[in-house]
């Protein structure tokens, strides 16, 4: 019996957060109407940015002037959870787009993280770290408990999109520059606090691996979790002038940005 063929996308081109944003809707619509297969995309950010969740608000998560200062971007996504630095060197982004209706797929949002985040975990093992799923939404290390991976979702038009990071370094001294921390002395003490609780691919490994070595791990995890075979294909001209609009009309609108 043949293996489920999904699609896989990677463009070696780093993009901007607007772009990346709006990619990731306009493959839930084409997924959403079936004019693409199941979707699995790796990308990166550039200028880095800060990402905050749906019902967050910018003016109060995030400093827009150390933002302009830095030359990092700020975006609002369409999933929840937390406001999340992410650098042009540091991380490699995944994001799922798969039909609810997918067998392959569970049913209730703790179940839908825990399968998607088991093929991190599986690509991660290839890379030589052993890490496990922690509820709600993250990835830790099985010997110290430390974060290496956060993941969001969002279930629109019959489609589940689930998006995250896989930290390859960390600088969590810039994404603290970049977040509102009203007094200075708990800012060093949220600093602090965080190295014990997050840790990177290349504070494991003693090196950073490379963003292929990354992306081709994390495609055999998939492949092996979800019993699929992926195949590397090209945006459609159709996806790439939908998420050109969605960026320009919705990702970089002050409307949305500054919604809440």
């Amino acid at each position: 019996m043949a293996r489920e063929e999904w699609r896989l996308i990677w463009e070696e081109k780093a993009n901007n957060c607007y772009y990346n944003m709006g990619l990731d809707r306009a493959i839930l619509n084409a997924v959403s109407k079936k004019k693409a297969q199941n979707t699995i995309r790796f990308y990166r950010w550039q200028p880095s940015a800060v990402s905050i969740g749906y019902f967050q608000s910018m003016k109060k998560v995030v400093d827009i002037d150390k933002c302009k200062e830095l030359g990092v971007d700020y975006v609002r996504r369409i999933t929840g959870g937390g406001a999340v630095y992410h650098d042009f060197e540091g991380e490699l982004t995944y994001s799922v787009n798969c039909l609810e209706e997918n067998k392959k797929l569970p049913q209730e949002i703790m179940k839908i993280y825990e399968k998607i985040c088991a093929g991190i975990i599986v690509g991660m093992q290839k890379l030589g770290i052993q890490a496990e799923f922690k509820p709600i939404n993250d990835i830790v290390l099985k010997s110290s408990q430390k974060k290496i991976s956060g993941n969001a979702l969002t279930r629109r038009e019959g489609v589940v999109l689930q998006h995250g990071t896989i930290l390859r370094k960390v600088n969590l001294e810039k994404m603290f520059f970049v977040l509102k921390i009203p007094d200075e002395k708990y800012k060093t003490k949220m600093i602090s606090s965080a190295k014990e609780r997050v840790s990177s691919l290349e504070l494991e490994l003693g090196t950073a691996p490379s963003f292929r070595e990354i992306r081709e791990a994390l495609k055999a995890g998939f492949e092996e979790t979800f019993e699929i075979d992926l195949v590397q294909e090209k945006i459609t001209p159709e996806e790439l002038k939908e998420a050109e609009e969605i960026a320009n009309n919705v990702f970089q609108n002050e409307e949305w940005l500054f919604k809440r």
